[in-house]
């Protein structure tokens, strides 16, 4: 796969576990994530990276990564796909995740055929995403786990609607901007 695939983790336990499992995935690149500026300078060789963040004691701890990724000015990093590599099926755990703009949380078992498939869904689909001053990241209004309050959930206030198509030669395409606000009242 012409994608590179960044580590979030520690270098023991669950992140070396992640490491082993992204290396046998066949990413063209498995690297410890290093911060933004790195993987901006990975984009140039391959317009795709992964951010697989190993599992961790609290998510709230994986924020501040998120957020630098998420926020990040650089159109190819500020796509990436985000995914959580969860060690239980915790609906709290899940939930803080979605509302951190993770693309993907992937339960155990951490089986080769689960992972591709869910990896495969990032590349080559349109993806929708939101952007309020709060969030940016996937539309998971749809789900059991989305947030309830209006700012959240894309019902009060201005926020963006993109449409996007991740491409493994290309990068990130954004097929639809939109922008929307709340009519002065």
């Amino acid at each position: 796969m012409k994608a590179a695939a960044f580590v979030v983790g520690p270098l023991d336990g669950p992140g070396a576990a992640l490491m082993d499992l992204a290396r046998r995935l066949s990413f063209s690149a498995v690297l410890p994530y290093a911060g933004v500026a790195r993987a901006e300078q990975q984009t140039i060789r391959t317009p795709v990276c992964f951010f697989l963040f190993a599992a961790v004691p609290d998510v709230a701890e994986l924020r501040s990564v998120a957020e630098a990724i998420r926020f990040c000015p650089s159109r190819r990093v500020r796509f990436s796909p985000l995914i959580y590599f969860s060690e239980s099926p915790s609906v709290d755990t899940i939930s803080r995740c979605i509302n951190m703009g993770f693309d993907d949380v992937i339960t155990m078992p951490f089986t080769r055929a689960r992972i591709v498939e869910r990896i495969d869904r990032q590349i080559g689909q349109s993806h929708i995403y939101y952007e309020t001053p709060g969030y940016f990241g996937p539309d998971r209004r749809d789900r059991v786990t989305a947030p309830t309050r209006a700012a959240e959930t894309r019902l009060g206030g201005q926020f963006r609607r993109l449409e996007i198509v991740r491409n493994l030669l290309t990068g990130v395409n954004v097929v639809r901007d939109d922008f929307y606000a709340a009519p002065a009242g």
